[in-house]
């Protein structure tokens, strides 16, 4: 998933994040090879593709385990709602991780909150049974689940119009664009009125975008990679109306610009991300949190 392109010893990390609401600004050789990639992989290929989507992604857990990504300490200096969205410190909050993986997301957050349960799903069971061995893990405060969002109802697993909070982080992503909506609609089902969306993924123009090679094109910002999972690059324009005729509203939609230097190639990589806040129409209920505004803070995501 381009996530580990050097040794952490020769990579030194930009403290200097930005938020932009335009995407990064593209060289002129940049933009000739985006605009030299027309040829699309088949159709027949293509279909392959989506219909063996689950086992490539429960491959990749195979060949990757736990091993593959850093814990994400950095979600709630991110995404204020995760704190707070309570009336009082104590209130306990139901938050539905969507795309869990292997539960580097959700373990950072139930050991720093006490008062929070977790439902967390997955495409992969492979993913899903790791997340069960972890010594953390506890069925008390958190229920774990195979799930494809774009099939099966959350419902059967969660109660409708339970959950205060959902995290969508570098997940939409791996779902086949024409899909989008209906894994979007499905969250809706279970989250609160009021309710709010969390998201971070790929934004357009990634480092990772550029560094595909011809035939990996499945259609506009959407590749395949080697191991046969997929990854599509968003753009804020794109995601707003995702979510939007989806039945949600946008609060937050903004670019994320990185950079990462690899100082023994004498290399920096332009690295961009769409973080972005929605939130379910609560009508004259109470906005859940204070769905601020402020995602300026300087933090370091290990995507």
């Amino acid at each position: 998933m381009y996530k580990t392109l050097f040794h952490p010893s020769t990579v030194t990390p930009s403290w200097h994040v930005s938020h932009a609401s335009l995407p990064r600004h593209l060289s002129q050789e940049e933009l000739d090879r985006l605009s030299s990639e027309r040829t699309l992989v088949s159709d027949f290929k293509q279909m392959k593709l989506e219909k063996e989507a689950q086992k490539n992604w429960d491959l990749f857990y195979k060949r990757n385990t736990t091993n593959f990504f850093k814990d994400r300490h950095w979600t709630t200096r991110e995404f204020e709602e995760l704190q707070a969205c309570r009336e009082f410190e104590s209130q306990k909050l139901v938050l539905l991780e969507a795309g869990c993986g292997v539960g580097n997301c959700i373990f950072p957050l139930l050991e720093e909150d006490l008062n929070i349960f977790v439902y967390a799903c997955d495409f992969s069971p492979r993913a899903v049974e790791f997340v069960k061995k972890n010594p953390l893990y506890r069925p008390e405060r958190c229920c774990a689940f195979q799930c494809d969002l774009t099939k099966d109802h959350l419902m059967e697993n969660v109660p409708e119009a339970s959950v205060d909070v959902v995290t969508l982080i570098f997940v939409l992503s791996a779902v086949h664009p024409d899909k989008m909506k209906v894994a979007l609609e499905n969250i809706g089902k279970v989250l609160k009125p009021g309710g709010v969306v969390l998201f971070r993924d790929y934004g357009l123009y990634d480092h990772a975008m550029l560094r595909f090679k011809s035939g990996s094109k499945l259609g506009d910002n959407f590749y395949v990679r080697q191991d046969g999972t997929r990854s599509y690059f968003f753009s804020k324009e794109f995601l707003a109306k995702l979510f939007e005729e989806a039945g949600f509203q946008s609060v937050v939609n903004e670019y994320v610009l990185r950079e990462t230097v690899n100082k023994k190639e004498g290399l920096c990589v332009p690295r961009v991300f769409l973080q972005s806040k929605f939130i379910k129409p609560a009508h004259s209920q109470q906005v859940c949190g204070l769905l601020s505004h402020n995602t300026s803070k300087e933090s370091k995501p290990e995507d």
